[in-house]
């Protein structure tokens, strides 16, 4: 049976690393989803309002949880939905499978556009080298910057 529950500000609804055994439709509030929540680099991936389900990887593939998502507004109303509740709820709300396929198609074009772009700057700075040239310093800062941002997760970077 899915519960649905109201939340205050700053409650962690699911932490980084934990087990995926549920995933969760934002009714009303807002949440945060956080990679390295409470830590010195602590860094907001993503802000989710109402009608986002988040949490649907883990309890899908059972991979630990990737980020941290904590609650942004008080009263923020949420519906877990555990496994086996997973078809029920979908059979009673069909549209929120294409949300849930537009949102990890939106995720994977954004990590493919990154990795895209980091093996042009990795071409153009070898190829420059090759010529001799010294290459723009914002092209190598760009490529450690995408380097330092995947390489914190050992599996797909979102929630």
């Amino acid at each position: 049976m899915n519960k649905t529950k109201e939340y205050s500000r700053g409650t962690v609804i699911v932490r980084e690393g934990d087990a995926g055994e549920s995933m969760f439709n934002i009714e009303s509030g807002r949440v945060g989803v956080y990679r390295g929540y409470g830590m010195a680099d602590e860094t907001l991936l993503a802000e989710l309002d109402s009608g986002k389900i988040f949490g649907e990887m883990s309890l899908l593939d059972r991979a630990p949880r990737s980020a941290t998502v904590v609650v942004l507004e008080d009263k923020t109303v949420l519906t877990e939905i555990t496994e086996a509740d997973f078809y029920g709820f979908f059979e009673k709300n069909p549209s929120l499978i294409l949300d849930i396929m537009g949102q990890m198609c939106s995720r994977l074009r954004k990590t493919t556009q990154d990795y895209k772009d980091a093996c042009r700057t990795v071409y153009e700075t070898v190829e420059a080298e090759k010529k001799g040239e010294k290459k723009s310093r914002s092209l190598l800062d760009r490529l450690k910057e995408l380097c330092d941002f995947y390489s914190q997760f050992s599996f797909y970077p979102y929630y």
